[in-house]
């Protein structure tokens, strides 16, 4: 039996004619490039997430490099992340002209707030914490360290759309969350596209100028841009699964269920450290990951079953070579450099089957029971 990582054709098919209409729409009119269209879809996710105001951009990691520059973090600045996450904000942080410093997280692959404290400094202009694999982070006590701080809180929400807590959904509760649509995402595009929400209009206003090379009107430039805008077509199709998205987060939910409960009922149940499914909404599984031992001989055994599988991350972000003369780098952040040997994302989307489970929960009982 064979078991995709992620199974886009799937998906597509089930909203096959929704996505073509919409897209032939944009070859109709030919407005390729921002339009009414971007316009629609940042409407309609400002209206999902309840933010103050969203801005369509080219990618997740341009919304991580326009958010900061409209926060007003740049050259002196330090901005705390942790160092368990995806390459992309710390590269942000640095293309910003600020200086990344790296925090430990906690076992839920979170940003351990005991260590941002004891790293904070002086310097210290912003914090971006990670709504890692779909599990939204607990921000009421990350926004009360900001306000204590006088940081600015810049959500890296790229895994968790659709997140929510009590307080609010994923992205819209610091000053500015960042969105990737990259096409494995819950809400994935046909290609690159991104999304910044943000609390207050101005803000918005001045990151719509930032992504058309901060032009006030044609030919015209209040400060030194970017090419970042979201393409029509993008929208296009984010607009078709938006439509579909809580169904979609709702589903994976249930498969991580049946994945806890196929572990729970193994012979291997306790050697397999599985994800916590938290109450209510506010995880969407964008993975599923476990922690195991012989972590890379295990995937070479699902490999062979036929069962596809992958490691985010395998060299946390201050192990990394082009931070290495970092001042202040941390020798060590233990969770983090545990969890990188550990860590291993198994396949799930809303249409895996309940065999395809079973088999990867088989495969990978039959290597450590």
């Amino acid at each position: 039996m064979q078991v995709p990582q992620l199974d886009l054709k799937a998906q597509f098919d089930s909203i096959r004619d929704e996505v073509m209409e919409a897209v032939t729409e944009v070859f109709e009119n030919q407005y390729f490039i921002l339009g009414p269209g971007v316009e629609e879809f940042e409407k309609l996710a400002t209206d999902y997430l309840g933010a103050g105001d969203c801005v369509g951009v080219s990618s997740g990691s341009e919304a991580l490099r326009i958010a900061l520059s409209v926060l007003d973090v740049g050259p002196g600045d330090e901005v705390l992340l942790p160092s368990f996450t995806f390459f992309a904000t710390a590269g942000a942080v640095v293309h910003a002209g600020a200086q990344p410093v790296f925090v430990d997280v906690d076992e839920d692959f979170l940003m351990d707030l005991g260590d941002a404290w004891r790293r904070r400094s002086r310097r210290c202009r912003a914090v971006i914490p990670v709504h890692l694999y779909g599990l939204q982070a607990p921000m009421e006590g990350l926004l009360a360290f900001a306000k204590a701080e006088g940081l600015v809180v810049l959500e890296d929400a790229a895994q968790s759309f659709g997140a929510r807590r009590s307080e609010g959904a994923s992205g819209a509760l610091g000053d500015a969350g960042a969105v990737s649509f990259f096409p494995s995402k819950n809400l994935g595009g046909a290609g690159d596209g991104g999304l910044i929400a943000f609390r207050d209009k101005e803000r918005a206003a001045r990151a719509r100028s930032f992504r058309m090379h901060g032009e006030s009107r044609r030919y015209h430039h209040e400060e030194v841009g970017m090419n970042g805008r979201l393409d029509a077509l993008q929208a296009a199709v984010l607009r078709v699964k938006l439509r579909h998205l809580d169904d979609w987060n709702n589903a994976r939910r249930r498969v991580a269920g049946r994945y806890e409960s196929l572990f729970a009922n193994s012979r291997a149940a306790d050697q397999v450290m599985r994800p916590a499914l938290p109450e209510g909404g506010e995880h969407v599984f964008h993975q599923y990951t476990i922690r195991v031992p012989k972590r890379d001989e295990l995937m070479e055994q699902l490999r062979g079953k036929g069962v596809a599988s992958a490691v985010y991350y395998p060299v946390p972000l201050h192990r990394q070579k082009c931070f290495r003369d970092l001042p202040g780098l941390p020798e060590s952040l233990p969770v983090s450099e545990r969890l990188a040997a550990e860590v291993l994302s198994l396949p799930i989307y809303p249409e895996i089957s309940e065999d395809q489970q079973s088999h990867v929960v088989e495969s990978i009982v039959e290597f450590l029971a």
